[in-house]
């Protein structure tokens, strides 16, 4: 069975239940082994439901084997029934299991309801197993807890898998499951994707039911990390509303993902956007894919986007210190109770304050900032069908890289302990040259909040993956799920298996 298992999309393994080839409860073992044989290498895991999934399991069983679900029932609410399934500790509560958010602050927090994508993917037959891990509190592009310890990528465990769903998409790319939760504020489904060859989409603002408001800007969106580009259609139309229509019926995401291609205008942008420069790498996996695009007969267009990206990073971090404020200093409302310097990271904790200082005075011209990168990017996706860019400005960095050195901790400990606007924005110019540097090409689309997706084409000389960006028109993930199929036939990349997955299948 765990060759099979592998051998299977999301959208097989729940075939193979559908025709009683296999039960739920074979596919929980499988992924339970898995998770067992490589979570010591990756440390993706950290929190493990198996009894509870193995009684959903076997109930799912037993009322197939009577007859209250119909093996041949076609309709998307039931297409992924039965397969094992994993929700990021962070934003998306899952009622009765604790929800540490990477923290020690909420390391004892245990949410009484479930979110509106928990409740989603357990209607449609999904079986929450575990919760992966994610930087604290999302803040950042790399998974390294304090509370967790680093989780590592599969396809070389000296590297991140990228973040804030880092341990989404090195359990996906390990083979643990083919399609996992994941949620996106500033790139946290797309640079994952691009470290872990996977497909990551972000969907268009407001696509998918939130828990609670995605915070200053509305930058966050919840959706998955997947092995083929159809899972991640279907799981979209289980969270977008179309989950009563017949499976792959036409105006579904996943309908689309099965119809041509027709030719696309593709603006092709080269600029490193929030980033110095990009890598002679990502350089290389842009041409690549341009190259590609043009091949399928899209016309591909080299264009400048014009825009001020020294004011689109003031922008995005003044809404993100702004959020970071609300989860740590703010956190009572949630946690019940009082935050404590020593239950937060240092630059988590720096980035709070900052938010405090700072953040909320620059709110209402960082919304104004906001609104004009929406309008200019509206605007060249009147003229252009899909944008091509990088998704990270380099491939994976290695796990520690971007940590802060212990000079960054002290003058840190110094800022928030004595907040001068001064210091603070000269430790905030200085630690966004570090995330900007490697994940500076996602943010423009959690601002225009334009459904964006990492596509995994290329992979560099060292053998680690190197994703590329297309992103459409607000409400455009139809045109994108239709590109990412034809691409995915013509360069297929469900069967490239990182080592640690080759080793322990």
């Amino acid at each position: 069975m765990h060759s099979d298992y592998l051998a299977h999309d999301a959208i097989g393994l729940a075939e193979l239940v559908r025709t009683r080839q296999a039960s739920a409860r074979e596919l929980l073992d499988v992924a339970i082994s898995r998770t067992e044989a490589v979570n010591p290498a990756i440390n993706a895991i950290v929190l493990k439901d198996y009894d509870a999934a193995r009684q959903r399991a076997s109930r799912n069983d037993a009322n197939r084997a009577n007859g209250a679900t119909s093996p041949d029932n076609t309709s998307a609410q039931s297409a992924l029934a039965g397969v094992p399934f994993l929700i990021k500790d962070l934003g998306a509560p899952v009622a009765g299991l604790r929800m540490a958010m990477g923290s020690r602050h909420y390391r004892h927090f245990i949410p009484e309801q479930d979110a509106p994508v928990v409740t989603l993917a357990k209607a449609a037959g999904l079986n929450i197993f575990a919760k992966t891990s994610t930087s604290e509190l999302g803040q950042m592009p790399y998974t390294e807890p304090e509370l967790f310890g680093a989780c590592r990528n599969p396809w070389n465990l000296d590297h991140t898998p990228g973040g804030s769903s880092g341990g989404a998409g090195a359990a996906v790319a390990a083979g643990i499951v083919p399609l996992a939760h994941a949620s996106d504020g500033g790139g946290s489904i797309r640079i994952p994707a691009s470290c872990c060859g996977l497909f990551g989409l972000k969907p268009s603002r407001g696509r998918v039911p939130r828990a609670t408001p995605a915070g200053a800007g509305e930058l966050g969106i919840d959706h998955a990390l997947s092995r083929s580009a159809r899972d991640s259609a279907l799981l979209l139309d289980l969270l977008a509303g179309n989950a009563d229509r017949p499976l792959g019926a036409p105006g579904t995401f996943l309908g689309a993902s099965r119809e041509p291609c027709k030719p696309l205008n593709i603006a092709y942008v080269t600029e490193a956007m929030l980033a110095p420069t990009l890598s002679a790498d990502s350089r290389a996996a842009l041409e690549d894919a341009a190259q590609l695009a043009s091949s399928l007969g899209h016309n591909i267009e080299p264009v400048s986007l014009g825009i001020d990206f020294a004011s689109v990073r003031h922008a995005f971090l003044t809404l993100w210190s702004v959020t970071a404020e609300d989860l740590v200093l703010n956190a009572e409302r949630i946690s019940g109770h009082k935050p404590q310097r020593a239950e937060f990271e240092i630059s988590t904790w720096a980035m709070a304050h900052v938010g405090r200082k700072l953040g909320e005075r620059g709110l209402p011209g960082a919304l104004e900032e906001q609104r004009r990168i929406t309008e200019r990017l509206t605007d060249l996706l009147h003229r252009y069908d899909a944008v091509l860019c990088a998704t990270l400005a380099a491939p994976p960095i290695k796990i520690g890289e971007m940590q802060p050195t212990p000079a960054e901790r002290i003058q840190m400990r110094a800022v928030t302990a004595m907040p001068l606007e001064a210091l603070l924005k000269r430790l905030l110019n200085e630690a966004s040259n570090k995330a900007f540097a490697w994940a500076g090409c996602t943010e423009l689309f959690n601002l225009s909040g334009q459904p964006a997706m990492s596509v995994p084409l290329y992979w560099n000389a060292r053998g680690l993956p190197v994703g590329v960006q297309f992103a459409a028109r607000a409400g455009g993930e139809a045109t994108l799920l239709r590109l990412a199929a034809q691409l995915e036939a013509a360069r297929p990349w469900f069967d490239k298996r990182p080592p640690l997955m080759k080793a322990r299948s």
